[in-house]
């Protein structure tokens, strides 16, 4: 085969981008438990920029929050596409979603509550909340065509609207101080990237440009800056047609590999690398561990499956199309890898206390392999001889 060919299929293909992250996830574990784990820590905490307007950041915030609101950009862009012309076109698919994230929020919540009330480790009520976009959207991707392309929407949409969530508890719990200056400065810019959006401005740049300004005061007010991606892909144009290519479907093409196979393969290299102790080890049997092991997989597994169903019942809402009960299991387990953003919410619990944080990234990472393998297995098997074709 032409190598030009292959490296063009090897990019095209979803699996691709799924097998690189955990390859990467195992490099960085590798890393974190090797004697090149303190130089590569005080890489990540290099402080890189300029003082100058407070952009000065160690390597790993300019990731986590720099790159991954490109990551977030084009996810909302996918999402908002699928609102307009695709699968959440209808009031009752884009609702269930919605219905699906409550339930996978609250559910979880109330089990590390129920492990952990009046204990040292009540505050960390929000671990198990989180759902870690990339990852599990990575590990969908690796089934390709084998599951209907509406889950993997269903699972993308259901997966911002939770970030969003975990972000909204970040910010009301476990901010110290919100900076409403910079705040009402996001509200002013985000108001005058719909007002583009209305006005059918169709040169990307001029979103590109308020979105990073965006993205700066969102950082500088205490909130995810990540948000920012989301809230720019909403107001970039599009249409409901399949004729004209629209700025939006313009850059989400564009986004599409560096996006897969740059910035989620770097994400995964500097997000976990977790050096293993004896102490980790002992705190999977603690409460903490229960809690948040349990939390994840079964708080994820049955908070959305539950409230979708009460959704469906009620006639609010329907399942996913081409979609069946077995594969809506496959996705509360993949929900359940909590990982990243749940391991960040620990921080923030138990600050201070490191031999807390070290027991809660272990059994937060137990959980999330857990449910990655059990939601894909469940997927797999669910969508044997269910081929779909899949979107260039």
């Amino acid at each position: 085969m032409n190598l030009s060919l292959y490296f063009k299929k090897f990019f095209n293909n979803s699996q691709s981008s799924g097998i690189i992250l955990i390859f990467c996830v195992l490099v960085s574990l590798f890393i974190a438990n090797s004697s090149a784990a303190e130089s590569f820590q005080r890489f990540l905490d290099q402080q890189v920029g300029t003082h100058l307007f407070g952009l000065n950041y160690p390597v790993s915030i300019w990731i986590n929050d720099g790159l991954m609101a490109v990551f977030f950009l084009l996810v909302g862009l996918e999402i908002k596409r699928e609102l307009v012309e695709g699968e959440l076109s209808s009031f009752k698919n884009a609702s269930l979603p919605i219905f699906a994230a409550v339930g996978g929020m609250l559910v979880p919540a109330v089990i590390y509550t129920l492990f952990n009330a009046g204990t040292e480790y009540s505050n960390g009520w929000g671990i198990p909340m989180a759902t870690d976009i990339a990852f599990s959207l990575a590990i969908i991707s690796m089934l390709g065509k084998r599951i209907p392309n509406s889950i993997k929407i269903f699972l993308a949409a259901l997966a911002i609207v939770d970030d969003l969530g975990a972000i909204l508890v970040i910010a009301i719990f476990y901010t110290e101080q919100i900076h409403w200056t910079y705040l009402l400065l996001s509200f002013g810019v985000t108001a005058l990237l719909f007002l583009l959006n209305f006005l059918k401005v169709t040169k990307i740049i001029l979103y590109i440009i308020p979105g990073m300004f965006l993205w700066y005061f969102l950082h500088h007010s205490g909130i995810h800056a990540t948000i920012a991606g989301v809230l720019l892909a909403f107001s970039i144009p599009t249409n409901a047609s399949n004729v004209e290519i629209s700025p939006l479907e313009k850059l989400e093409h564009k986004l599409h590999i560096p996006v897969s196979f740059m910035i989620m393969p770097i994400f995964a290299l500097t997000n976990t690398n977790i050096t293993f102790s004896n102490d980790m080890v002992t705190g999977v049997t603690s409460t903490l561990g229960l809690g948040i092991i349990c939390g994840l997989i079964l708080g994820k597994l049955i908070g959305i499956n539950l409230f979708s169903l009460i959704a469906i019942k009620l006639k609010l809402s329907s399942l996913p199309q081409n979609s069946n009960w077995t594969q809506m299991i496959g996705v509360g387990l993949l929900a359940g890898i909590g990982f990243t953003m749940s391991i960040f919410i620990a921080l923030l619990s138990f600050k201070e206390e490191v031999l807390i944080q070290d027991e809660a990234k272990f059994a937060i990472l137990i959980a999330s392999f857990i449910a990655a393998v059990l939601g894909y297995l469940i997927l797999s098997i669910s969508s044997k001889g269910n081929m779909e074709p899949e979107e260039d």
